[in-house]
Order: structure tokens, then sequence, then C-alpha cells
């Protein structure tokens, strides 16, 4: 402990050069395999002491972005899995496709479409004045799920809903009224094949989409808000969808 205070004492001097602050933060030579995920930095400053990450490539790591002082920073291993290859757990639910109603928000089509992805969810429809994955704003949340999971384009929500009911699947709409049952209550697995639909953050499901749906089920709340965000409460019923 005495050399680590000896240590950080000697990089917090402002006297000394930039070069000894780039030999602290040195990338090490040979210890991972592939490039690390990144840094954890913390700020020499003893009034400060932020810790932060960075990405690999952040040269801005060096310094500390509340005070200016310099930081040392360790790497990050790789993290195990990250392709879904070591913590992959049985599915129990049905095949679960997903029917974006009039989403607006890009940011929320991406995140939708990262969670659909990493869910294993077999189709996704994107409806009405929902972007398409290919706009350059969904990138930011998708991550590159908008290139992975199927997707298709409808102009018009019931249509599509009456094609896919056509085609066998059960249309289950996430939302709240009367008809609303809590989600956790019910036994996914007695369907073999269900549509997921999510609505608008403004106007919520198409009357006409519930009027379709064989279900309507809703996610407790328990506090003062009355509603998630709909990226937020559209992961929460995939997943217990799939896993249930």
């Amino acid at each position: 402990m005495a050399y680590l205070s000896s240590f950080v004492g000697l990089l917090w001097d402002r006297h000394l050069s930039a070069g000894v602050y780039r030999c602290a933060n040195a990338r090490p030579a040979g210890r991972f395999a592939v490039t690390p995920a990144g840094w954890i930095c913390e700020c020499v400053n003893p009034a400060c002491l932020l810790r932060f990450p960075a990405a690999w490539e952040d040269e801005r790591r060096l310094i500390c972005p509340v005070c200016g002082d310099p930081t040392v920073c360790i790497p990050l291993p790789p993290k195990e899995g990250e392709e879904g290859s070591v913590h992959q757990a049985p599915v129990t639910g049905p095949t679960v496709s997903l029917l974006l109603d009039n989403i607006r928000s890009s940011y929320n089509v991406g995140s939708l479409l990262r969670t659909a992805e990493g869910a294993g969810i077999a189709h996704v429809h994107l409806c009405g004045i929902c972007p398409k994955p290919d706009h350059p704003r969904v990138a930011k949340t998708g991550l590159g799920a908008e290139e992975i999971v199927p997707w298709s384009y409808h102009p018009n929500a019931r249509l599509a809903a009456h094609a896919l009911i056509a085609d066998g699947w059960r249309l289950w709409s996430l939302e709240t009224g009367a008809r609303a049952e809590p989600i956790f209550h019910i036994r996914a697995q007695e369907a073999d094949q269900v549509v997921l639909v999510v609505g608008s953050e403004v106007t919520g499901v198409d009357p006409a989409l519930l009027d379709l749906s064989e279900r309507i089920v809703c996610l407790p709340m328990d506090g003062a808000k009355r509603s998630l965000n709909v990226a937020s409460a559209g992961a929460i019923g995939i997943y217990w969808l799939r896993y249930s």
C-alpha cells in the first residue's frame, strides 16, 4: 500500500511530463488474447478520485473529465460469453414474434430489436410510422441487432395482424385496461406461437388490434407511475414469454 500511495503521489505531480502518464496507462503487451473490452480509469487527484469506464481506443481516458488531472487506467478483460455461447438458458416458452404498432422513437425501436435478437424472437413486424432497422438512429440502440433479427414492414398493423392470425399465430397485446391480465399470472406454455403487440408511446395499442387480441396482458405497477417506457415494458414481456 505504501508503494501504491507513493506511485499515485508521483503521478499527481504536475511537473511530470505527459509521457509519464502515458507510460502508466500503456497497453499491456500480450496479456489478452483478444482486444480488451475497455478501461476502468481512476483520477489520481485525492480530492476527486473519479472512477469511470472508457472505450479501448478513447484517448480522453488519460485526463479526468471532472477535474482535468491525470488518470490511471486498468484494462478490462473481454467478457465471457459475449456472443451468447456461455450463458444460454433453455427456452421454456412459446415461439414469439413481435409486432411494433406505430412506435415513433427510433431509439425505442432499436432497443426492442436488440432485446428481440437476444431473446431469440422469430420475427419483428414493424407497422405504420415505426422507423425501419436501416434508419441510422435505430443502430444507436440496436448495436448491430438490427442487422440480424428477421423483420418486415407493414403500413397497416390491423391488416398485418389479420394475416398473422390466419397463419396460426395468437395475438397478445401488452396494454392496460379492463381486459388486461398481469402477464406473470399467465402460463405462456399454453400457446405454441404468440405475436406480442407493443403499441405507440403516446396512444398505446391500436383499439382494432386489441379487438383482435386473444389476450391483453399488462405489467403490475406498484409505484406512482402507471406505465413504463415502451422499450422497457416490451423487454419484460418478451423475456417472460420466452423463458417463463
